[in-house]
C-alpha cells in the first residue's frame, strides 16, 4: 500500500540522574565526592533509505520513544547514554511540527539523517558541586527531559520527469514501455491510484527516473479527485511531461486546463521546463482542427508501436542534462 502522509508522536529519552557518591578506599575514610554525571537521553532520528517507497511502516506505529539515559555512578563514572531511536523513511520525506508547520527536515538523498527530537542532557553528579566552602556536597541534578511532540510526515516523490495528464491519457502505458516498471494498465479512467516510478535507460550507463502521477481532472488544485494528494508529487520533478491523447477533440483546452491546475497548486512550477506529447498516435482517428493548429512543437508517440519513443527520451534526457549542468 502506498502511504505518503501520516502523523506520529515522538519522545526523546530523558537524561540520567547524576550520582551522589564519595570516595571510599582503605586508609582513606573521608574521601571526597566522586559521583559521576548521568548519561544523555537517546535522540529520535530520521534516516532516508532509498530501498523504501512508502510511509506504511511509519504510519502503523504511531508512537516512537528513544531510551532514557542511565544514572551516573561512583568513581566519577558517567552513565551510559540512551539508545537513539532511528526511523527509516523513503528519500523525499519531509518532517514538520504539527502545530507550527515548521519544517524540521527534508531528506532528499540516501542515508541523509536529521535529529528531530533531542535527548535530555544527563544531570550533574555531586563532584560538580564541590567548592572551597562545601567539600562534601550531597547534591546532584536530575536529568533533563527529552524533547517530544506531534509531527507530520509527508512523502513527495523524487523523480526527474513527472507525467501529467487526464485519466486514461496513456501515462502508465508509456512508463511500462520505456522502463521496467509494471503499473496497472486498463481501458478505463483512474486505473492509476498511486504514483509509480520507473528508471528509463538510454545510451551507455545513463538513465533518468520517471514518475507516473495519477490522472488530473479540472479542479484538482482545489482537491477535487484527490488532486492535492497527487499534485504534490510533481513539485520535485525536474521536467513535466504533459500527455494528451489523440482522440481528444480539444487538445489545447486540455493542455491549458492541466497547466492551470499545476500552477494553481504551486505557481513556482512555472519555472520548470515542460514537454507536450500527443499519445496513442497508432489509433486510426481523424484529428480535430484544433490538433492541426496545435501540432507544431509536439512530440507524437505511440507506446504500443514504439513510434517516437526514442526521440522523446532524447528530448527529456537533454533537458535533464541542461538542468543538472
Amino acid at each position: 500500500m502506498f502511504i505518503d502522509f501520516t502523523e506520529i508522536d515522538l519522545f526523546a529519552g530523558n537524561g540520567g540522574k547524576g550520582a551522589v557518591s564519595f570516595r571510599r578506599e582503605k586508609f582513606i575514610p573521608l574521601g571526597g565526592p566522586d559521583g559521576g554525571d548521568g548519561g544523555r537521553g537517546g535522540h529520535v532520528i530520521f534516516k532516508a533509505d532509498s530501498n523504501l517507497r512508502t510511509l506504511q511502516d511509519v504510519r502503523y506505529n504511531r508512537k516512537y520513544r528513544a531510551e532514557n539515559g542511565y544514572g551516573g555512578g561512583g568513581s566519577r563514572k558517567t552513565g551510559r547514554s540512551g539508545k537513539d531511536k532511528i526511523i527509516r523513511v523513503p528519500v523525499g520525506t519531509i518532517i514538520k511540527r504539527k502545530e507550527s508547520q515548521e519544517v524540521i527536515g527534508d531528506l532528499i538523498s540516501d542515508t541523509e539523517t536529521v535529529i528531530v527530537c533531542k535527548g535530555g542532557r544527563g544531570g550533574r553528579g555531586n563532584i560538580r558541586f564541590k567548592s572551597a566552602t562545601n567539600r562534601a556536597p550531597r547534591k546532584s541534578q536530575p536529568g533533563e527531559q527529552g524533547e517530544y511532540g506531534c509531527y507530520q510526515i509527508e512523502l513527495k516523490i523524487l523523480a526527474d520527469v513527472g507525467l501529467v495528464g487526464m485519466p486514461n491519457a496513456g501515462k502508465s502505458t508509456l512508463l511500462s514501455h520505456i522502463s521496467a516498471a509494471k503499473p496497472k494498465i486498463a481501458d478505463y479512467p483512474f486505473t492509476t491510484l498511486e504514483p509509480n516510478l520507473g528508471i528509463v535507460k538510454y545510451g551507455e550507463y545513463k538513465s533518468f527516473v520517471m514518475a507516473d502521477i495519477p490522472g488530473l481532472i479540472e479542479g484538482a488544485s482545489k482537491g477535487k479527485g484527490l488532486g492535492h494528494k497527487f499534485l504534490k508529487h510533481v513539485e520535485r520533478n525536474k521536467v513535466l511531461l504533459y500527455l494528451i491523447e489523440t482522440t481528444d477533440p480539444h487538445p489545447h483546452r486540455t493542455y491549458k486546463m492541466l497547466e492551470k491546475e499545476v500552477l494553481d497548486f504551486n505557481p513556482d512550477l512555472i519555472a520548470k521546463p515542460s514537454v507536450i506529447c500527443r499519445t496513442k498516435s497508432d489509433i486510426n482517428f481523424e484529428l480535430s482542427q484544433e490538433w492541426n493548429e496545435f501540432n507544431a512543437d509536439l512530440n507524437i508517440i505511440s507506446s504500443v508501436s514504439g513510434d517516437g519513443l526514442n526521440k522523446l527520451i532524447s528530448t527529456l534526457s537533454s533537458l535533464i542534462k541542461n538542468i543538472e549542468n
